[in-house]
């Protein structure tokens, strides 16, 4: 790994001095990861919109803002327009194998703070995180929550300069929650991911299709006349069990929410347990946020070359420690695909070390889902920058104005127009006086 302004390389590693430098796999990348930016800016109109907004405007002028997101192409999209804006801005993973060198090495280039590169090991991780927030950031950006929790533990000097945070995932606000409901959080949060225009999108038509990209990408997988189960129906989990199907897969539900497995059932899914799909799934993908929803119990019940993949966000959701247990035989037989064999001669395949399979494997979501999900985000650092030191220290929903405008955007960007209440209909919907 080398420090993007070093005329020669070096090691990785981390010298008292780093303060105003970089850390990507190879600078040389730099020139490709643009082109491949400029691809995605096409296709990101409502954000770039903004940008020109924020050019003009300059709203976050002195900010500094820590950004610890999925270093790729939409998201080098997100920075660039804060940079717009005015912000100092330091990169980081938020996944360790979710960053697409490219893209760090060209944000890197555009002198911005990025310490990321594909395949960090857990110490690594956690040192690009310690030297993102040397910059003492103002606005936090996470997607898991991991910058504000080594914020809170380890560095709460940081918190008197913190004007608030946003958060893109529905694993990091459950996180945030949490710590809300404990007296924990130190400053103010938006929770991001709740916004409609990103959870009905993003989560849903974004994770269905590349999480299908990357199990594509790992195995070539045929989905048509598999067994498909997915644990969990939330938006994540809707989504791709529509595309496993309408790619010809039988599809199961694993739920634990009675309202949701009840949705599930009336969408046409068999719902039933985790112990039950066992022993039917061909493929296995869990998307739900939480600890070990497929686990030993489950292991020893699949069928001989099943495959175990996740798009949740962090690579708990399958229980690996177990699995490596109560292996014979562990062996990488292609990249991105790791088989475990049982004693009894089963083999099992994991994808991608259980992390996100759709950024491991594959690109992640498509730049005109992130559009709205990132347009969101850059509308909520203003909104931060403006407002807070008024908010309380506690989770904030995105602001309905915000929300709509997003949509809004996006629709006059797919030059589509709406209808819109007369006089008399808008009196009608604010009246209890016209009567029926």
């Amino acid at each position: 790994m080398w420090y993007i302004d070093f005329l020669c390389r070096v090691p990785f590693k981390f010298p008292g001095d780093i303060m105003q430098r970089s850390v990507v796999k190879d600078p040389s990348l730099a020139s490709a990861g643009e082109k491949r930016i400029e691809w995605a800016r096409r296709h990101m109109p409502v954000l770039q919109s903004i940008r020109e907004e924020f050019e003009r405007e300059k709203p976050l002028k002195g900010i500094r803002v820590v950004a610890c997101l999925h270093v790729t192409v939409e998201t080098a999209n997100l920075i660039t327009a804060l940079a717009a804006g005015g912000a100092e801005i330091a990169v980081t993973a938020s996944n360790p194998l979710s960053t697409q060198d490219d893209v760090a090495a060209a944000l890197a280039a555009r002198g911005l703070h990025v310490y990321a590169f594909r395949g960090e090991n857990e110490a690594e991780y956690y040192q690009c995180m310690e030297k993102a927030l040397d910059l003492r950031p103002n606005v936090t950006l996470d997607d898991g929550a991991d910058t504000i929790a080594m914020v809170h533990k380890s560095h709460r000097e940081l918190l008197p300069d913190i004007l608030g945070g946003c958060e893109e995932t529905t694993t990091g606000v459950v996180r945030l929650r949490a710590m809300a409901e404990d007296g924990a959080l130190g400053y103010p949060v938006i929770a991001v991911n709740d916004a409609e225009t990103k959870m009905m999108f993003d989560n849903r038509y974004g994770t269905g299709q590349s999480t299908v990209h990357g199990i594509m990408n790992a195995t070539n997988f045929l989905f048509a006349g598999k067994t498909v189960v997915v644990g969990g129906y939330g938006w994540c989990g809707r989504g791709f069990a529509m595309r496993a199907r309408g790619m010809g897969a039988s599809v199961i539900v694993v739920e634990v929410e009675p309202r949701k497995a009840l949705e599930a059932a009336m969408d046409g899914y068999q719902v039933m347990s985790m112990k039950t799909a066992a022993p039917l799934g061909d493929l296995f993908v869990t998307l739900t946020g939480d600890i070990n929803v497929i686990r030993q119990e489950h292991f020893s019940l699949m069928k001989d070359q099943a495959i175990l993949a996740n798009s949740g966000h962090f690579n708990v959701e399958i229980d690996i420690p177990a699995l490596e247990a109560i292996a014979t035989h562990k062996e990488e037989i292609q990249p991105n695909v790791v088989e475990y064999k049982m004693a009894d001669g089963r083999r099992l395949y994991l994808l991608a070390e259980g992390r996100l399979i759709n950024l491991a494997a594959a690109f992640g979501h498509p730049p005109e889902v992130m559009d709205m999900s990132f347009a969101n985000q850059a509308l909520a650092v203003r909104y931060i920058a403006e407002m807070g030191r008024r908010l309380e220290s506690k989770v904030y929903a995105v602001p309905v104005e915000i929300d709509r405008r997003v949509a809004a955007l996006k629709l006059a960007a797919m030059g589509i127009e709406i209808e819109r209440l007369t006089e008399e209909q808008n009196r009608y919907l604010h009246s209890w006086q016209m009567g029926t």
